[in-house]
């Protein structure tokens, strides 16, 4: 199992430097994906979230592609957002620059305010991500033009159309911050959807927090990879156990102003890598 960070591309104290920083920590600690993730506008129910400065992702990625030897990667992008053809042609044209190492990981978006800003229908967000999909397959198959082969694509979500989108169009399901257990049982509808659709099971993929404790979280509803350093490898060896391929990590709490120090989140991936490399 390969595990992956969740990077801050957002946020009061997110400059370039801080990006570099975050990149050749998470590499010299041994990890093997970088991602980050997607608002184009920031109108005020992303800002709440997510404030300025907002890097763009496929920008973001092509200047930290020649930063690192990482894999890279989107959690998530939003379908809905850009033309499919454009999306395919800029993930193609960065997975080629970085020698194949990009994973593109889609979802819906969430954030009404930001659709109506985009011009884009809310409402529709979901089929309007399934034929965006479709067509960026399509496109990549024309070799000559486009010049790559498939991309991964990892769909991101936790509902039931998230899951059976997952089944139909996948390559993996990223499932967003959630407990074990949830996991657990959610995976066979995974499993029931891919047999539904006639298709393999697509890999398991998921993103969960990461939020090094003292002391042991015991409440019924902690979320994997939240409490102590034994409770945190032991949710990675659940997930591994679960036929995870690759798990991200995603340190950000929820406070804006943890940007502004990084090394805490640093400290905590340190944390990580060096106990899982004891109990793998």
């Amino acid at each position: 199992m390969r595990i992956g960070v969740n990077v801050p591309n957002f946020g009061p104290g997110t400059d370039p430097g801080k990006l570099r920083g975050w990149a050749q920590v998470v590499e010299g600690l041994g990890y093997d994906l970088l991602m980050v993730s997607d608002h184009l506008v920031l109108t005020p129910d992303v800002a709440e979230q997510y404030p300025p400065p907002f890097y763009e992702p496929f920008t973001t990625l092509s200047w930290l592609a020649g930063q690192t030897g990482l894999r890279l990667g989107t959690t998530v992008l939003l379908a809905p957002y850009r033309h499919p053809l454009l999306t395919a042609r800029m993930a193609a044209n960065l997975n080629e620059f970085c020698g194949g190492r990009l994973v593109l990981g889609m979802a819906v978006g969430w954030a009404r305010q930001e659709f109506e800003a985009l011009g884009v229908r809310y409402e529709r967000r979901g089929k309007l991500t399934d034929e965006y999909l479709r067509a960026m397959r399509a496109a990549w198959e024309d070799k000559d033009d486009y010049r790559t082969e498939q991309i991964p694509i990892w769909i991101g979500g936790n509902s039931d159309p998230a899951i059976r989108r997952a089944a139909r169009l996948g390559d993996a399901w990223h499932p967003l911050r959630n407990t074990v257990p949830w996991l657990r049982d959610r995976l066979g509808r995974l499993r029931e959807a891919a047999a539904a659709e006639g298709r393999p099971m697509p890999a398991f993929a998921p993103r969960i927090i990461l939020r090094l404790t003292e002391s042991p979280v015991d409440e019924p509803g902690r979320l994997a990879g939240e409490g102590t350093i034994e409770q945190i490898t032991a949710d990675l060896r659940e997930l591994e156990r679960l036929g995870a391929e690759t798990v991200v990590l995603d340190p950000f709490g929820g406070d804006p102003e943890e940007t502004r120090h990084p090394q805490i989140a640093w400290h905590a991936l340190a944390a990580v890598a060096d106990n899982w490399e004891l109990t793998r």
